[in-house]
This record gives structure tokens, sequence and C-alpha cells, in this order.
């Protein structure tokens, strides 16, 4: 796998990946591996699931150590020092209000591999992270949304 671009973490996030990918390469290698070695076990491999599925698994497995290491290769830790004061950037803390349904939200902008929408972290490169950054408290930013644009202002920003 080839990755285009630099990919920017948190130490948190890098971290993560890391820690991914050693379980991947010691523990989950060593499953797989086991899975294949019982399969063998249950006779002719033209006819036998088993082998053919732990075999899918493997590949699937190896695929990915292999997007990972690429990952960190060209992975780089955002430092502190880098995040601007009061303007949003990766690695900042953003409280934003909803202008159309008046609710306050909070999230944290980080890059694109640790985005979780699910625990307010958003991409940089998704439609309200692209919308937030290099912006500052008290501006109003509008994210377009598949039911249509969707108002904001940005009420603090942190690190």
């Amino acid at each position: 796998m080839k990755l285009a671009k630099e990919i920017i973490l948190t130490e948190e996030g890098l971290k993560k990946l890391q820690e991914e990918f050693e379980t991947l390469k010691t523990v989950k290698r060593k499953e797989v591996a086991e899975k294949i070695k019982i399969a063998r076990g249950f006779g002719d491999l033209s006819e036998n699931s088993e082998y053919d599925e732990a075999k899918n698994e493997q590949a699937i497995v190896e695929a990915r150590i292999a997007e990972v290491e690429a990952m960190l290769k060209i992975a780089r830790v955002l430092d502190e020092d880098e995040i601007a004061h009061g303007t949003v950037s990766v690695g900042s803390i953003v409280k934003l209000k909803d202008l159309e349904f008046d609710e306050i939200e909070e999230y944290y902008v980080v890059g694109s591999t640790e985005s979780d929408p699910m625990n307010n972290k958003v991409s940089d490169e998704s439609p309200l992270g692209k919308a937030l950054i290099g912006k500052k408290s008290g501006d109003k930013v509008s994210v377009d949304a598949p039911s249509g644009p969707v108002p904001y202002e940005i009420l603090d920003v942190t690190r």
C-alpha cells in the first residue's frame, strides 16, 4: 500500500497505532497461524472451508500489518507548539454552538487516521473539520451536511 501524504497524529494516536501494529504482529499472526494448522488437520485442502477461511483471515491481517507499517513510516506527531492558540488546527478542542438547534457541542480536531465521530473526534479532512480549520472564537461557519448547510458559531478554541 502506498500512502501519498504525511499522516498527522497526536501522541495518543501514534501510541494506538503502534499498539495495533505490535498486536497484529505478535498476537493476531500467531492466532491465524494456529487456525491454519488446525484446519490442515481436517484433511483435503481443496474442500476445506476452515482452511480457506483461515487463509483469508491471514491475508486480511497481513494487509493490515502492511498498511499500519506504511502509516507509521510517514506519520508525524503533532508538536504541542504547533497548535495555534485561539485558532482551530489539528489538536484543537473546539466548542461550537449549533445555531439551528441551539445546542452546544465540543469536538477534538484530529488527523484523518484518528477520526472517531462517535467520540467527537473529527478529522481535519471531514466537512466539519475543513470548515473549522483556521477559524477563531466568535467566527461563524456553515457545514455542508446531507440535510443541507448547518450553521455553527465557534465559542471557544483550546488545546
